[in-house]
């Protein structure tokens, strides 16, 4: 049990919404510096057209309308799945405190696995990365979407 799981759990939520325009389930929720829910998002690439429509973009952008600016210091960003360099890169520009993750992604992840964009000390803004938050649940619903695309299932 991790501080973060009610909130991995929000992510959760959000993530099962994704599939529904056939997109990737990855879903992500911002919590404000008081911890109460600001922003969410889930992937809505298919359904929007829009490259850049990826669980954590749109939950920065609903978070930054909710609370009336681009900067969210002191926020937290959760997310079921380890963030790419487009999003990692957008958390590092949003200024957010903290940035929590489920699963890895081994292929594609810029918060530690493949790259280190989080962290990168040439930043002018490093968030607190914490991985691995109910990683198994993010990661079965993730491959549970890919074996039935797959027709494994």
């Amino acid at each position: 049990m991790t501080p973060y799981d009610d909130g991995m759990l929000l992510a959760l939520e959000q993530a099962a919404l994704a599939p529904a325009h056939g997109d990737v389930p990855v879903g992500a929720v911002v919590l404000g510096p008081d911890g109460r829910v600001v922003g969410a998002g889930h992937n809505d690439r298919e359904g929007s057209g829009d490259p850049t429509a990826h669980a954590e973009v749109l939950a920065l952008r609903s978070a930054a309308v909710a609370l009336g600016t681009w900067r969210l210091t002191g926020c937290t960003l959760l997310v079921t799945l380890e963030p790419c360099t487009m999003c990692a890169g957008a958390l590092v520009l949003a200024r957010v405190s903290r940035v929590v993750y489920g699963a890895v992604d081994p292929k594609a992840g810029a918060a530690g696995s493949l790259w280190d964009v989080l962290r990168d000390r040439r930043l002018n803004s490093r968030p607190e990365v914490v991985s691995g938050v109910l990683a198994e649940q993010c990661g079965a619903v993730l491959r549970s979407f890919f074996e039935d695309r797959r027709g494994l299932r």
